[in-house]
């Protein structure tokens, strides 16, 4: 059975080290009435859970004919589990009909409607490493230990390849290196071997909103029809979002636009081909989820828009602002959206959920959520710069992008999230793609940071709130 292309970046939530995520329980939720009517054997109530995207790819009377020729034989879901929540979207469950095991992809849209609903055969996990992975940790100090704890959980895992920990606490740094940047090859990743940081990047562009507001060149306020083509701003739809309704997602948009699968030429790499024009496209006739400020909905697609906002404002590239405005005066050399010749050797391999090779991702208008490509060393430096900002007007910029600006179910500021491990509140963001993943969090009263680089599909949020969880009580 087909199913709506599902293609998000790491989607950051608010957590707990042990809470299930909000999203979670939607997904799980969904999945509690799907066994019903399927149990029930009723087609036409399953379909009805089912968003636009899914139903533009199937028909009723098609999904009808396939549940009762081929999924309704199964017989009765028995015994159902969890397998995994991958990229705090789609849900993998484990299914015990009368003869056979199946797996169950499950994703729902921001209407929590079904997106994605696909039967597989079960397969047994590969088991995880039996050797012991390698790493720098020296196991001296008792933070070691606690840090080689969590990391062993991630990294002896089948699907991971290499892992990259730092740690800022009480003034002083501790780096950790595990497994390989590039399989078989027995070297380590280190602390200046890029990663792609994915969604990251959107804390970057919150940057620069701030730094541009504090100059005087936009205000939060604005709305965004102010930027746009009068073709483009004519969508009624469009009138009530502002620029802070973009950082904060609470825009009202969609998370990725409905155009990008159809003008996809690579599902490995789903965002290279999509430019400004196919944004304004689809703007010119989108309708919102919701009403703007209201309700909190992850945005990729709002994000990318702004930045793209902000380029018309500064008459310059993503990279550029980037590279002016908070890089090269934090002094990170390091983090670029392109790699030049001389950089990419330091650019570890990628690899999916399954632990083997993938692309890195390309971007074009929508850069500005998920481009970004930086270093352990470098994100130290600029967790850094965010926990202890000076007085200077890039620090004023990143103070402002702290300030919460909603909280509701979710609290955010501009860019950054708010988590909370141990009732200590940490501002954070996570990133992912379909070969890396990220996160980056921190806490100035306690003096703390982490930063977490993973080149592999693997989210690595349970290694960062593990190790906080451990480290600060």
């Amino acid at each position: 059975m087909r199913s709506a292309i599902i293609i998000l970046l790491f989607s950051a939530m608010s957590l707990t080290v042990s809470a299930q995520s909000l999203q979670q329980k939607k997904v799980d939720s969904v999945f509690t009435l799907v066994k019903k009517y399927f149990n029930e054997k009723n087609a036409d109530a399953i379909y009805n859970l089912s968003g636009n995207a899914f139903q533009e790819e199937i028909s009723i009377t098609a999904f009808s004919d396939i549940a009762v020729k081929q999924l309704f034989p199964l017989g009765e879901m028995k015994e159902t589990s969890l397998v995994s929540f991958v990229n705090n979207s789609l849900a993998t469950y484990k299914v015990n009909f009368a003869s056979t095991k199946l797996q169950i992809f499950i994703s729902v849209d921001q209407k929590n409607k079904l997106e994605t609903f696909i039967f597989k055969p079960y397969t047994e996990p590969v088991s995880n490493k039996t050797a012991l992975v390698a790493t720098t940790n020296p196991m001296f100090s008792e933070t070691d230990r606690k840090v080689d704890t969590v990391a062993r959980t991630y990294i002896q895992k089948a699907n991971t390849v290499g892992l990259c920990i730092g740690i800022i606490k009480d003034g002083q740094t501790k780096i950790y290196q595990y497994g390989e940047s590039k399989k078989g090859t027995g070297k380590l990743p280190n602390p200046d071997s890029f990663f792609e940081i994915g969604s990251i990047t959107k804390t970057f562009t919150a940057t620069l909103l701030a730094w541009y507001v504090n100059e005087g060149k936009v205000k939060l306020s604005d709305p965004i029809t102010l930027y746009l083509p009068d073709s483009v701003a004519v969508n009624q739809s469009l009138k009530g979002i502002t620029l802070l309704n973009l950082i904060n997602h609470t825009s009202g948009l969609v998370s990725v636009p409905d155009n990008l699968k159809d003008y996809m030429t690579d599902q490995f790499n789903p965002y290279k081909d999509y430019t400004k024009q196919l944004m304004y496209s689809y703007l010119k006739t989108c309708r919102l989820n919701s009403k703007p400020g209201e309700k909190y909905a992850y945005s990729n697609l709002g994000v990318g828009l702004l930045g793209s906002i902000l380029q018309y404002v500064s008459g310059k590239t993503f990279e550029q602002m980037v590279g002016e405005i908070i890089t090269r005066p934090l002094g990170m050399l390091s983090t670029s959206q392109y790699l030049n010749p001389l950089l990419s050797p330091r650019f570890v391999s990628v690899y999916n959920s399954n632990g083997q090779p993938t692309l890195a991702w390309d971007f074009d208008v929508l850069a500005p959520c998920g481009a970004l490509r930086s270093t352990l060393n470098d994100l130290l430096k600029y967790a850094s710069a965010n926990m202890h900002p000076g007085k200077d007007s890039l620090s004023k910029a990143i103070e402002l992008t702290h300030q919460i600006t909603f909280n509701r179910d979710v609290k955010i500021g501009l860019g950054w999230h708010t988590m909370v491990v141990n009732g200590i509140n940490y501002y954070f963001h996570n990133g992912g793609t379909y070969g890396s993943n990220s996160f980056l969090a921190f806490n100035a009263e306690k003096n703390i940071a982490i930063v977490v680089l993973s080149n592999a599909y693997e989210p690595t949020d349970p290694v960062a709130a593990g190790i906080l969880g451990k480290l600060v009580k």
